[in-house]
Formats: structure tokens, sequence, C-alpha cells
């Protein structure tokens, strides 16, 4: 075969040039969208591996890559702003829709009033104490009146973990004994009225379940399995602690919830809707005050740039937010607080 000449030789290359202008710049791009690809899918089977995720098939697998995808771009695209006092994290319900998690994580009936309409209950025995008597900061942790960090699972229980941690740190404050109570008791045996087990319940029903059978077991004597179940009367009927009644902060009043809180945890109702990725910070911003998750409230204080923020316990487990708690911001315009937090507090009485 002859040697090409130099006119055919300067076509070929001509002819190349063309076509990687044409199509070079899609032919980098679908490489780069398969490398990212194939990271995401490394990174998701780290994922899963770290908290033992394991899905029924490929397919189930392959759509809740996709799910995983799209959470990481928005917590990736949130946290790259630089404006929010609070930042997100990819945890472990990073490959949940957002109705996905507001079906299994909060309480799926939201919280009403009680009773008919009417919140019942003994009255605001913290009414008369002066704002300018409270202090600057308060942590019933370092007081030995918290419980550990729980976990519901997939339950929407959120009201019973509520109450029961307001129920621990009255007992532990009122007797000096720090007992983990059982949530359980209230998911089997309340269910007489507005409380549901899984299906939801309220904060208030709770404490009266509590104050008409004479009080609740303990944990270790009726552990909870993140299911309904059938009351174990037996077990239910060794109370470990008691309560006398029960009161609700006035509503929409955060001057008052700091009054409660600095004699003792209080449970609140939220509206959750911004919470499922949240890993730290102080949560300010918009959010929306329809109540559907049930927390407590175990202090406030100040960051560091100065915001005031509740310190709050929640009960998704300790790789939730900052090791299971998480910081709202305090005093803000809406009277009925950060995500609604005002509108529903009480807590247990002697």
């Amino acid at each position: 075969m002859g040697a090409i000449s130099k006119p055919l030789l300067l076509a070929i290359l001509c002819c190349i040039v063309c076509l990687y202008s044409s199509s070079g710049g899609a032919i980098v791009a679908a490489a780069r969208e398969l490398g990212g690809d194939a990271a995401m899918a490394a990174r998701h089977e780290r994922w899963m591996a770290q908290h033992g995720r394991v899905y029924k098939d490929a397919a189930e697998k392959a759509r809740r890559l996709e799910v995983f995808k799209a959470n990481v771009a928005f917590i990736e695209s949130f946290n790259a702003g630089g404006k929010n006092r609070y930042w997100l994290g990819v945890n472990q319900f990073a490959d949940l829709t957002s109705e996905e998690f507001k079906a299994t994580m909060t309480n799926s009936k939201g919280f009403s009033t009680p009773n008919n309409g009417v919140r019942v209950s003994t009255g605001f025995k913290y009414e008369n104490v002066s704002a300018d008597a409270l202090p600057a900061s308060v942590d019933w942790r370092t007081k030995g009146a918290v419980t550990r960090i729980k976990d519901q699972g997939q339950c929407g229980c959120c009201w019973a973990f509520s109450a029961v941690a307001a129920m621990e740190g009255f007992v532990k404050l009122s007797t000096g004994k720090l007992i983990s109570l059982s949530e359980q008791e209230l998911v089997d045996c309340d269910v007489d009225g507005n409380d549901q087990g899984c299906e939801g319940g309220e904060i208030d029903g709770a404490f009266q379940f509590i104050l008409s059978n004479g009080g609740l077991t303990a944990e270790a004597n009726y552990p909870y399995t993140a299911e309904d179940g059938r009351c174990k009367t037996t077990a239910a009927a060794d109370v470990a602690a008691s309560i006398r009644g029960y009161e609700d902060v006035p509503a929409n009043d955060e001057p008052s919830l700091m009054k409660a809180v600095a004699g003792q945890p209080v449970s609140v109702a939220v509206d959750a809707s911004k919470f499922q990725f949240y890993g730290g910070g102080v949560m300010a911003g918009e959010c929306g005050t329809s109540l559907d998750h049930g927390v407590t409230v175990i202090g406030y204080g100040a960051a560091s740039d100065g915001t005031k923020y509740w310190l709050v316990k929640n009960s998704w487990g300790t790789t939730w937010g900052e090791a299971g708690y998480l910081r709202m911001e305090k005093d803000i315009d809406d009277k009925r607080g950060m995500c609604g937090l005002a509108m529903q507090p009480s807590y247990p009485t002697e």
C-alpha cells in the first residue's frame, strides 16, 4: 500500500477534529455522568452497610438509590448555601422520600386538641415565677434528669416518647431517681381514646392514662418493640413511677415555656417537616405549624453567635441530629414558636 499523500492526510485530520468538536463534549459529559453514578452507587453501598439497610430485591434497591441520589443532592445544595444556622446530614433517613418519612417517623394522625376540644389540666404552677429569676441557660442532662436517647423505629408513637421523657425528668427531680420508663406500655395499653399506638396519639392523653392507671412501669420490665401489641397487664401492674396531675403551658407563649423548662423537662408538639436530615446547628428560618411530632424540651441557651435556642430531645436514635438532640431557635417573631413548638407544651406534676 502506498504512502498517504499530504493533502489526504490533512483532510483526514480535519475530519477527526470536526468529529470531536461536534460530539466530544457530549462524550466527556457522558463519561462524567457514568463516573458520578458509579461513585454515588458506591456511596449508597457504604451508607447501606453503615445503617444496616437491606432491600428485598434489585428493583427496590435501584429505586432507593434514586431516592438517595436526590436526597444527597438536596442536602449538599442546602449546605453549600452557607447562609443557614444549621446543616443537614446524610443520615439513616436518606433513602426515604419526604412522604415516606412523614408516614413512618411522625404522628400520622397529627396533634389535635384532646378531650372533646378542651385541654384539661390543673393550672400552670410556674405562672408567678419572675422572668428575672430564670437562669440564662438550662440543660437538664447536666442534672442527671434525662435518660439516654431512644429510638422509636418505624412506629408513629412519638407522643409516648415525648410524654415518657418529660415524666422521667419529673421523677428524677421529685425523687432523686432516674428511671427509664416504658413507652411500650403506652403503645399497648393506652388505646381507649385518641391514643392508638403506632398510629398516633396525644401527649396529654398519655399523661391522662398514666394518671388514671396509677403510674407507669419501667422500660426494663416492659421493653420497647416498635410495634403495636396486646397490653401486658401483669407487667404494667408493676408500677415504677407515678404522677398526680399534668399541666399545660399557656399556648403560644415562649416566655411561659421558658419558665416551665427552667423547672423541668417539658413535652411539646412540633411540625417535623424540616427534621428529616437535620445534622446540627440551630434550626431557624421558615417552618410550618402543622403539628405532627412529639419531642421534649430539656433546656435552653444561646449559641456562640448569640442565637437563642431550645434544647430538644428527640426519639430517632443517636445517628440523627446532634447525637439525637436538636436545637431550635428561641424567641422568634411568630408566637407559635419555631415549628409550632410553643403551641401545645405540657408537663407532669406531683
